[in-house]
């Protein structure tokens, strides 16, 4: 739409040629609801706004900033490289946490194959001798006989928890628990902190960009940082903003927002700069989020070796000792 605009192409005519583009049929069906808006004497953004599911408030406010402008295509190249640097950061985190993931589900079937399938094959043997046997292969026999009779108890369990944990956090105070939890959590808090500083960064910045107003642009920003903790920060902010105080000053006051990016704002907010500041802010964060998984995940791996290993060892050591305790018994 972007390049389309900026040749000179009119909006309507932009938009059929993005109707004949599209291949998915709903989009498709949903831009030709949009043209039809449009040919009946709409403006682009409320068009886009009678489709909350497929256009964010991002999206609609930022169209309109660039409707006002007389900037539209120019917005819609910024609203692409938002959306651009959005996947490309939610793509490398997946990439990084794929094979990690991969390596715990392939190791946790091959482990409970071993514990109900064949170790009990073995520690059969044992049973029949009436001999009395180490602990080690004491455990191994339980264990292994009650994932084999209660599996489906444990998956149940399993299921059960993730329910009534999903229940709990739909629920305002046990969100905002949940929310905590996620900012204050080892290794994991501070990614969670910064990957979030990023997106409200980066969406302030490409709003403010565009000549949406600040208190606008926070009230968008609010909804899309997912985390209550930190939009109850922006909440108090936009009242001091209307009160009369700067931006940086009343984050400052949160312990959410970390105060390298406080001093960027306030920089920002002396030098005139502050959209350049807070897309530097939201790079700086991405580069953090990347580099943090990237090590977690390059810990994982021998971790999670060294458990399979351990674990092997521990099944190994458990079917050899009664069987030394029999050949020195032979002896």
């Amino acid at each position: 739409m972007a390049i389309l605009l900026g040749a000179g192409i009119t909006l309507v005519a932009s938009l059929d040629a993005m109707i004949s583009q599209v291949p998915n049929p709903l989009l498709k069906k949903i831009l030709a609801q949009i043209k039809e808006s449009v040919n009946e004497g709409n403006s682009l953004a409320s068009s886009l706004a009678k489709h909350p599911k497929v256009f964010s408030q991002i999206y609609v406010n930022m169209v309109r900033a660039g409707e006002e402008s007389g900037s539209l295509d120019l917005v819609l190249y910024r609203l692409s490289e938002l959306t651009e640097h959005q996947q490309a950061l939610r793509g490398r985190l997946k990439a990084a946490l794929i094979y990690p993931l991969f390596m715990l589900l392939i190791g946790a079937l091959v482990l409970f194959f071993l514990i109900t399938f064949i170790v009990p094959n073995i520690t059969k043997i044992f049973d029949e001798m009436h001999q009395v046997l180490p602990l080690p292969t004491l455990i191994l026999i339980g264990t292994s006989g009650f994932l084999k009779s209660f599996w489906w108890l444990v998956l149940g369990g399993l299921g059960f928890g993730a329910l009534v944990m999903r229940r709990l956090i739909r629920t305002p105070k046990g969100r905002h628990i949940w929310d905590r939890f996620k900012l204050v959590m080892p290794v994991v808090g501070p990614i969670n902190t910064r990957t979030a500083m990023a997106r409200f960064s980066r969406t302030l910045g490409s709003l403010l960009q565009n000549g949406v107003p600040l208190l606008t642009a926070l009230g968008i920003v609010k909804n899309i940082v997912s985390n209550t903790l930190m939009a109850q920060a922006i909440d108090t902010s936009m009242a001091d903003i209307r009160s009369g105080k700067a931006l940086s000053a009343s984050l400052s006051r949160s312990k959410w927002f970390p105060p390298l990016a406080i001093q960027m704002i306030s920089a920002g907010e002396q030098s005139g700069e502050i959209e350049a500041m807070l897309n530097k802010i939201a790079e700086i964060y991405e580069g953090e989020v990347e580099s943090q998984v990237l090590a977690i995940t390059s810990l994982l791996e021998p971790v999670m070796i060294l458990f399979m290993g351990l674990t092997v060892g521990f099944i190994v050591i458990s079917i050899l000792l009664p069987i030394f305790e029999m050949n020195q018994m032979i002896r």
